[in-house]
């Protein structure tokens, strides 16, 4: 249970390039007294935890991290550049700060990209070790073998030195088992046997594969930073006529920007004055302008691509469309896939447990069968730097990482990697229907007005009852009275009746506008009517009847039109073997007529509880995907494996679904599942790499085939090959079907 009194608390960390960085800082903080609820993100170069008031300070917190090797700073505010191996003359923090200052939004995605590698101390070590190696080779040539033995020696103490301080560290934290340890241990043997040459080529290895990690780690956050980037730093604001420059993240709701051609929309908000094309492509992914006016809403870093525009402030800067997919993207990381839990539950027993074989490999052949003590002694260290599960631990986090970034930029959101997993394995998909499959912009077709009563006394009812109601059919019927003319006649207690329809006190008079069974039920309808509805159901129109007490007063009929590439999606989920049914609240006539041209099934006249009801049927039979618009169908999304809302970034699209589709595309489905399945490959593929190669180089060190050089290959080569593998997803695009 949390303690009222504790406090949340954020740091920016750098210099994390593995999964093995974060446990290594989360299993120092959490042993801390009045720590709880710690959480490292690697993507997110965060660390968060509660505090209590009475525990450890957070310069301790800080101390202690930096003691690791690793740079810290409170959210929001520049980290130094540390990288986990600081040399003893190491330049003081401040050079190695973030060359950029923090987003806007608090967030330290400005990560300084024009820093080369051998500036930070991570490649001045490669940079060092790799000179005094080259300078030992060159003595030995000059002087002789014996002499050439102490210049590696000291070669291999010097490189050896920062690392064994962060081991020593660690052990002082309570973390025996780490690479740290395991490469010192080694080095050190390595001395003791007379390997002093191999002792510094590992040392050199191991610290230019840190490098490369580093490096590897870097890009897959670009993706992330990159998109912090798409906000303008400055906007120009309107007061009284004239414009001044002002700093973006300064803006506030209700201020007016001017946006030229050319420009980045500065905040989410609304177009005040003006009609232009705007590009959505930075935020959405969606490759065509947008032509956009008054009242329209647009995105913080959007293109104005033809004539100026003035835009309303709608959104702090801090919470706009882009700072909170970064925010969601960086969340996701604490909603760890099944496999990825699975695999770090593994990796607590697998480095233990290879210490114990090379433990047992440099005693039992010896003592037992009286073998070499030295080539014994030499194979237990190779296997040493082969029990460091860097690559193993990295496997799952740094694809899931990847395939974060790259739907992000294509307008695909999903809420970390359980989600990613369950939407590899639906087998069903189903559909609202308005807004999803159809635009949710109905319009009125038909008006066919009772014995006695006209179009327009029709919609003067019809309208008092939906005043004030979003409804799309609502909004659809005020619209067509609009432009008729007519007004609504005056209204009030207006309710509605889930399933059925609304009803009011129209011009003190109870009235209804409901679905052709409930009048039927209540009186509403006349006997032809019925029919008329009928054969209007069957066009795939959706019809609701006026009536006032036992007083029918006429049909109106709307239709919704289906979504320009609804039928593609179908076709696309077909070919993924994904079943696909539409679940509607509407007649059976229309769901029949909307359905059969998707080429989908359907479920019609379903309440909400209906809905969930068909999810839970559906998930008995395996995984099922609901999308929906994350309001009225919220229990249903709920209930399904994967719950994906569309709207343009809106606030529930955001943060109550699993996940969201930005584009409001019906093909963006069959893309997040391709986008979910190809990232599970990936990790296979990650986890085939890890693991093979550890176990190959595991056996061959056993038998005497490679030595500890190669062994250090196993373990920095095979993280970097399953990051570069990661990174792959960076460019895959889950739009292209096949």
């Amino acid at each position: 249970m949390r303690d009222e009194n504790a406090e949340r608390v954020e740091w920016t960390v750098t210099g994390m390039d593995c999964a093995a960085c974060t446990r290594k800082i989360a299993a120092a903080v959490e042993r801390m007294p009045g720590v709880g609820e710690v959480s490292v993100g690697l993507m997110a170069e965060k660390l968060s935890l509660t505090l209590h008031p009475d525990g450890t300070s957070r310069d301790q917190i800080e101390d202690t991290v930096r003691r690791l090797g690793f740079g810290i700073a409170p959210r929001g505010q520049e980290a130094p550049r540390k990288k986990a191996f600081v040399l003893p003359d190491a330049a003081p923090a401040t050079d190695m700060a973030l060359a950029t200052a923090p987003a806007a939004h608090g967030h330290d995605h400005g990560a300084a990209r024009g820093q080369r590698w051998h500036r930070t101390a991570k490649g001045r070590l490669v940079v060092m070790t790799g000179v005094l190696l080259a300078a030992a080779w060159a003595f030995e040539l000059l002087t002789t073998a014996e002499w050439g033995y102490w210049a590696f020696l000291l070669a291999c103490v010097i490189g050896v030195a920062p690392v064994a301080k962060r081991a020593f560290e660690a052990l002082r934290l309570g973390q025996p088992f780490t690479i740290e340890s395991l490469m010192t241990i080694a080095a050190v043997g390595a001395l003791f046997i007379g390997a002093a040459e191999e002792a510094a080529l590992v040392v050199f290895l191991f610290a230019l594969g840190e490098v490369l990690e580093g490096v590897a780690a870097g890009r897959a956050r670009d993706g992330i930073r990159a998109l912090a980037d798409l906000v303008p730093k400055t906007a120009l604001l309107e007061v009284n006529g004239k414009t001044r420059e002002v700093p973006a993240d300064r803006l506030e709701i209700g201020q007016v920007v001017l946006v030229r051609p050319g420009d980045r929309i500065p905040a989410d908000g609304e177009i005040a004055e003006g009609t232009s094309g705007i590009d959505d492509s930075p935020v959405t992914g969606e490759s065509v302008p947008v032509t956009k006016g008054p009242g329209d809403g647009v995105f913080a870093g959007s293109i104005n691509t033809e004539a100026a525009l003035r835009v309303r402030v709608m959104r702090e800067p801090a919470d706009n469309t882009i700072a909170r997919i970064i925010r969601l993207v960086e969340e996701a990381e604490e909603a760890r896939a099944p496999t990825e839990r699975f695999i770090d539950r593994f990796s607590r027993w697998y480095m233990p447990a290879v210490v114990a074989v090379s433990a047992l490999v440099v005693l039992v052949p010896p003592l037992a069968f009286g073998a070499d003590w030295g080539s014994w002694i030499y194979r237990g260290l190779a296997l040493l730097l082969i029990g460091c599960p860097c690559a193993l631990v990295i496997s799952v986090p740094a694809s899931i990482a990847s395939s974060l970034s790259a739907g992000a930029k294509r307008g695909l959101l999903m809420k970390g990697g359980a989600v990613i997993e369950a939407a590899a394995k639906v087998t069903q998909v189903a559909f609202d229907k308005t807004g999803t499959l159809t635009h949710g912009r109905p319009v009125v077709t038909d008006l066919v007005p009772a014995a006695g009563v006209d179009e327009a006394g029709l919609l003067a009812v019809a309208g008092g009852v939906e005043a004030g109601s979003s409804h799309p059919l609502a909004r659809a019927i005020l619209a067509r009275a609009a432009e008729a003319g007519v007004a609504p006649l005056p209204a009030r207690e207006a309710r509605a009746l889930v399933g059925r329809g609304v009803e009011a006190v129209v011009a003190d008079e109870p009235a209804w506008v409901s679905s052709p069974r409930h009048a039927a039920e209540q009186g509403g309808i006349e006997t032809d009517a019925i029919r008329r509805a009928t054969a209007l159901e069957s066009e795939g129109k959706t019809v609701v009847a006026v009536f006032r007490a036992r007083r029918p007063l006429g049909l109106i009929a709307m239709r919704d039109e289906p979504r320009a590439d609804a039928a593609e999606a179908m076709a696309q989920l077909r070919a993924l073997d994904v079943g696909a049914v539409m679940l509607t609240g509407d007649n059976p006539r229309t769901a029949e007529a909307i359905a059969g041209a998707l080429g989908m099934d359907h479920r019609a006249g379903m309440l909400p509880e209906g809905k969930l009801a068909a999810i839970r049927e559906m998930a008995a039979q395996g995984g099922v995907m609901m999308i929906g618009d994350g309001i009225n169908d919220a229990p249903a999304l709920k209930q399904a494996s994967v719950g994906v809302a569309m709207g343009s970034g809106t606030d529930v699209a955001l943060e109550t679904a699993d996940a969201a589709i930005l584009r409001d595309r019906v093909a963006d489905v069959p893309a997040l599942i391709r986008l979910a399945r190809a990232t599970m490959g990936n990790i296979r593929q990650n986890v085939a790499i890890a693991l093979g190669l550890k176990a190959v180089f595991l056996v061959t060190s056993v038998l005497g085939i490679t030595g500890l050089w190669i062994a250090i290959l196993a373990d920095t080569g095979a993280t970097v090959l399953v990051t570069l593998n990661a990174l792959r997803l960076l460019g895959h695009d889950p739009g292209k079907a096949g």
